[in-house]
């Protein structure tokens, strides 16, 4: 009777340790491709930023530490890039003058938005990774990756 009460107690203490070890995703990515012309397209990565966290923007001061986000394509020969990635949201410039960095960052919402371009009139996919670090005031989390494949059609 003695060891099921300990091996219950173990079980229990190990499924609470499991709970309280989950990783913290402060971030919801989506997706989604829509045809704006002839031949192209725009990709739009969303993120949907929890309240108290942000994340930072492509661009960052010189001072920064943070990491900035990095959006990668993979490459696809039936499809070229137009420009590089903007972002549409509330750029905030954080400044803190007692550790002496800054950093470009954004909290609730920000689009990543990519034009693309088909060489061709084809449907094809594309597909790439979304690089990104998150803070709120008091840590800051390991950079992580968001995937996507979106079709063009």
């Amino acid at each position: 009777m003695n060891m099921k009460k300990i091996f219950l107690a173990v079980i229990l203490m190990a499924g609470a340790a499991v709970a309280h070890a989950q990783v913290l995703s402060p971030v919801q990515w989506s997706f989604t491709s829509k045809k704006v012309g002839d031949k192209t397209y725009e990709i739009r990565m969303t993120a949907n930023i929890q309240s108290g966290w942000h994340l930072f923007s492509q661009t960052q001061p010189a001072d920064a530490i943070s990491i900035p986000t990095e959006i990668l394509f993979n490459v696809n020969p039936l499809i070229s890039l137009d420009g590089k990635p903007k972002e549409v949201g509330k750029m905030e410039a954080y400044k803190d003058k007692r550790l002496g960095i800054s950093a470009n960052q954004y909290k609730d919402q920000v689009e990543f938005v990519q034009k693309v371009k088909l060489r061709v009139n084809t449907k094809t996919n594309i597909s790439g990774t979304v690089e990104y670090q998150t803070c709120d005031d008091k840590k800051c989390l390991p950079p992580r990756k968001a995937m996507f494949n979106l079709a063009l059609k």
